[in-house]
């Protein structure tokens, strides 16, 4: 996965850095250096020269020359891409996604392109920083991790976004449990019940499950449902029987003189059925 630029810079480059520091100079008299005096690879050279110095947003808009002033090389289509890297570090997550998008559909069979759906996953991911925000991103980010996933599965990348995309969504669950603990906590327990039921049946390889079958246990018998409670418990017994989750949906049920098991015709016993003895129809 490239990830890190070469890091050995020669005397012809660092040269390069004093002549194109001219460039953003003001003042002292002298003439700036126009910038297509130098040739592409120079100007590449310079950019990356500027990200290994820690100038992404210096590195960004010299790749960004590169295209601009060479748009038909091959140093404007490494450019490209590099400038999406660029960005991305920059945390300037929009240009990146743009760069990338860019790439994209200038060059969607070359080389680079796995590396480029892939930074235009990141700029989506890296921006899921907790679950009170808005989830929309969350959403394109498991769509754009998606297709690296679908489109490039012998890539470098695929892996990490394998990876990626299972925390997402587990990300989205968590969403689901803050709004149903919210319900919960002020006695509305039929919409929390609805918050919980969707982590269940829509998001059950995740982390979140095994709080989610609890908190069922707790809504139902609050509302006095107790086949739904005890089939809430039989389900959470037979799949995370190790955790505090059952130790606590346990206490509650036995506690009422009831038991975790399967009771009733209801949506959770058509689960256990579908999930657990493999009865689809």
């Amino acid at each position: 996965m490239r990830t890190l630029l070469p890091r050995t810079v020669g005397m012809r480059r660092v040269a390069m850095v004093v002549a194109l520091g001219v460039l953003t100079a003001c003042g002292g008299g002298e003439e700036p250096v126009p910038l297509d005096s130098f040739s592409a690879e120079e100007l590449y050279q310079q950019a990356e020269f500027q990200l290994e110095a820690g100038q992404p947003d210096d590195a960004a808009r010299l790749f960004g020359e590169v295209e601009r002033l060479y748009p038909y090389s091959e140093w404007a289509k490494r450019a490209l891409v590099m400038q999406a890297f660029s960005y991305h570090r920059d945390r300037d997550y929009e240009s990146a996604r743009g760069a990338a998008e860019r790439y994209l559909a200038t060059f969607p069979a070359d080389e680079d392109a796995a590396w480029a759906q892939y930074l235009l996953a990141l700029s989506y991911y890296d921006q899921i920083d907790d679950v009170g925000r808005d989830q929309g991103l969350t959403l394109e980010a498991l769509r754009e991790l998606r297709s690296v996933i679908e489109e490039y599965p012998e890539s470098d990348y695929a892996r990490s976004a394998i990876l990626k995309f299972d925390l997402a969504f587990d990300h989205l669950a968590a969403k689901e449990m803050e709004v149903g603990r919210y319900y919960l906590k002020r006695g509305h327990y039929v919409a929390a019940i609805n918050r919980f039921r969707i982590v269940v049946e829509d998001f059950q390889t995740t982390t979140q499950t095994p709080e989610a079958l609890h908190r069922l246990v707790e809504s139902y018998l609050s509302l006095g449902l107790t086949d739904e409670a005890q089939t809430a418990g039989a389900i959470l017994g037979y799949n995370f029987q190790s955790t505090e989750w059952y130790q606590d949906s346990f206490a509650l049920l036995t506690g009422r003189g009831l038991r975790p098991e399967v009771s009733g015709d209801n949506w959770l016993a058509s689960v256990y059925r579908q999930t657990i003895r493999g009865e689809w129809l």
